[in-house]
């Protein structure tokens, strides 16, 4: 797959609101293979988490009190995507909504980004009755780490997103606009 470069993204947040990220993760895929895994504990403004969504991820004010805010680790993502502006997420309408939603709160510029959503084409090329993160991993045999983990949903996104891409019989990006959008 040469010439298939992506960055898979995923976040947790700590409340129901976008804008309170308290996990970002990454997963960069250059010539269709992946070159790297990273996450990064983020502090949501106040640092205040529900008791929800702490349920679902595991993650408290205490792990992120120290953490950098989100300015600082989206500075860190941007060095990135300076060279792969492409993003995919599963259900990207909520991990660009965080993104959206956490620039607009600080203040911060949108760049132009291209993203992809792994959720979207499973839909369109699959026909399970549940179209989950971790439901699609398990059935077709994609490596799982822990689930709600950011860095392990990017690179379990990443992987579907290969596959889709090969089930698709897709040589480009462009070959599968039907999940795409801008940031």
């Amino acid at each position: 797959m040469q010439g298939l470069n992506f960055i898979a993204i995923d976040f947790e947040t700590a409340t129901g609101k976008r804008a309170s990220i308290c996990e970002a993760g990454i997963c960069v895929v250059r010539d269709g293979q992946i070159v790297k895994t990273r996450s990064w504990l983020v502090r949501p403004q106040g640092n205040m988490y529900s008791y929800w969504n702490m349920q679902i991820h595991g993650i408290r004010p205490s792990d992120t009190i120290h953490s950098p805010e989100f300015p600082e680790v989206w500075a860190e993502i941007l060095e990135y995507l300076k060279d792969i502006p492409v993003l995919v997420a599963h259900n990207a309408a909520f991990d660009i909504g965080c993104i959206r939603h956490s620039l607009e709160l600080y203040g911060m510029e949108k760049p132009d980004i291209t993203y992809y959503c792994t959720l979207r084409a499973a839909r369109r090329l699959y026909d399970f009755g549940c179209n989950s993160l971790d439901y699609l991993c398990h059935e077709f045999e994609i490596p799982c780490g822990q689930h709600h983990q950011a860095g392990n949903d990017a690179e379990m996104c990443a992987r579907l997103f290969l596959k889709e891409i090969k089930d698709a019989g897709a040589c480009a990006l462009e070959d599968i606009g039907h999940c795409n959008g801008k940031l």
